[in-house]
């Protein structure tokens, strides 16, 4: 009976051992997954910063490659699908490539790895669609304008705790302008699959009342463009120069309804140029994927023209002389806020303009400029008669030229101030005859303006009962006077050769400083293309 016991006492231990060991077995392979899982996630991420710091802080717990992860998974694809229609690099992040890599990775390293590459491919689709592709300041160095990046960290941890389809949809900036342009897109896609608007019209200019195979070139063009419906006439009548004034007035030419040379070459331009114009003002509406203010002011340099804009609509237009087309007078891009104006102003003329214009002349006759007053540098006037100037070169001129208050100052008898490092202001000018230019680059960098009172007009309306009024007797003083505006309001300076309308066509421009065709070049280089939808 004893034995019987020490035997039956010796298989139930014996039983819990081996019921204790078949529990443990299968343990051991699942936490061995789950590291290999881990240090796969680790050595994929460590050399990025964001990543390796993301993946640590939640203990390398995935957020692509789980089963719980699907719904993810599948918006991030739907979202790299749509890539294209943004104007973006697919080849960064092909949908494809990612699919066949979640469908195809079984061991836990593998997933470790397509996890790190899930979510690299997001922070650079994240990035690119919401603040760009490029980097604005390396395409050019008169853009000035800095992308407004989110940090990579924070947008991991946000996107891990949001619903996936809200936040890919939140990233696409929100502007009507960037909604506008992808239509134009979409439209310009599919015409360019048609083929565009047909033969280009030959000639070098075409006038009213002329007849013959150019014109009717000019028409089928026309026709094709949607500026006139359809017309058997071989002659340049009344119809086909009203089409000719739409088009001009759509691409910033004189509407004179002549169908000249600059016309013409606008008119030749095809269909995939102006895809190209409008992926590049895609991406530079990503670049200012900010808040602009519900009242601004807007200068295009490629249109010539400053706006007040309220609550998005224009509420004041003027032309614009901008800076002429060389390195140091181009008018640099960038953003700022305008805080006073100043009733005839002084112009303290930059240092560069002093050395490299008005030092030559001063060496040959030192009474020349004689409109400029010679300043030390503790501001006194110094009288020319006792400066030699040919012992001075660009480098060591000791003084400041400045041109006092008056009807003909340089500056003319206003300037608005958004004081920033590159030296910038809009501001009268003298030279009234350049704004009735069809083009207007001439100036050294600053924006002038033609109807410089009745901007300040619409500046002060916010804060002065009768800004006529008080404008004009500011400056009925002749003395330099300045005026803080009440509520300082931002400053945009674009340049775009593609803006859209609310209602019409959309409007297209030169590439005056060629600054659209090195970004298109660089986009095409990270891998954006153009492309053509049939049907």
């Amino acid at each position: 009976m004893a034995v019987a016991k020490t035997q039956n006492s010796f298989m139930s231990l014996l039983l819990t051992l081996m019921v204790s060991f078949a529990i443990l077995l299968p343990a051991v392979p699942a936490q061995a997954e789950v590291t290999a899982f881990k240090q796969a996630v680790a050595e994929g991420a460590a050399r990025d910063k964001a990543l390796s710091e993301f993946y640590k802080s939640r203990n390398y717990k995935a957020i692509w490659t789980s089963k719980s992860d699907k719904t993810r998974r599948r918006a991030f694809l739907k979202a790299l699908k749509g890539a294209g229609d943004h104007g973006l690099p697919i080849v960064r992040y092909d949908p494809k490539q990612l699919e066949q890599m979640f469908r195809t990775a079984k061991s836990p390293r593998d997933l470790g790895r397509v996890e790190v590459e899930a979510s690299r491919m997001f922070l650079q689709y994240a990035q690119d669609i919401q603040s760009g592709v490029l980097t604005p300041g390396r395409v050019d160095d008169g853009i000035k304008r800095k992308a407004p990046r989110r940090d990579r960290l924070a947008q991991l941890v946000a996107f891990s705790k949001s619903t996936p389809r809200a936040y890919f949809k939140a990233l696409t900036p929100k502007s009507p302008e960037y909604t506008r342009l992808m239509a134009e897109k979409l439209r310009l896609e599919r015409l360019v699959g048609k083929g565009g608007w047909g033969p280009q019209v030959p000639g070098k200019a075409l006038k009213p009342g002329a007849s013959g195979g150019a014109v009717v070139a000019l028409r089928n063009r026309l026709v094709a463009m949607k500026y006139m419906k359809r017309s058997a006439s071989q002659t340049y009548d009344a119809s086909l120069q009203k089409a000719v004034q739409l088009f001009q007035q759509d691409h910033g030419l004189t509407a004179d309804g002549v169908a000249g040379g600059g016309t013409l070459a606008e008119i030749n331009q095809p269909a995939e140029k102006r895809l190209q114009q409008v992926i590049v003002a895609m991406e530079r509406e990503r670049w200012m994927n900010t808040t602009r203010g519900k009242r601004h002011v807007l200068v295009n340099i490629t249109d010539f023209h400053a706006e007040i804009i309220e609550n998005g609509k224009v509420a004041f237009k003027t032309r614009s002389v901008v800076g002429k087309n060389t390195h140091d007078r181009r008018t640099p891009e960038f953003s700022d806020v305008m805080e006073h104006m100043v009733i005839n102003p002084t112009w303290n003329v930059p240092r560069s303009i002093a050395t490299k214009e008005y030092l030559p002349l001063l060496k040959r006759n030192p009474n020349a400029v004689g409109h400029l007053r010679l300043v030390d540098s503790r501001g006194r006037v110094v009288s020319r008669g006792a400066v030699d100037f040919t012992q001075y070169n660009e480098r060591t001129f000791p003084f400041n030229l400045k041109e006092p208050p008056s009807q003909g100052n340089a500056l003319g008898l206003v300037k608005f101030m958004f004081p920033n490092p590159h030296n910038i202001y809009l501001h009268d000018t003298p030279a009234k005859s350049l704004f009735s230019r069809e083009a207007r680059a001439f100036s050294h960098g600053c924006v002038r303006l033609r109807d410089p009172f009745d901007f300040a007009y619409a500046l002060l309306s916010k804060q002065e009962r009768d800004p006529q009024g008080f404008f004009k007797s500011k400056l009925s003083t002749g003395r330099e006077t300045v005026v803080q505006l009440a509520q300082p309001l931002p400053v945009h300076i674009i340049y775009r050769t593609a803006t859209t309308q609310a209602k019409g066509r959309t409007q297209f421009r030169r590439d005056v400083y060629g600054r659209d065709a090195k970004i298109f070049n660089e986009l095409s280089r990270a891998g954006v293309v153009l492309r053509s939808v049939r049907g």
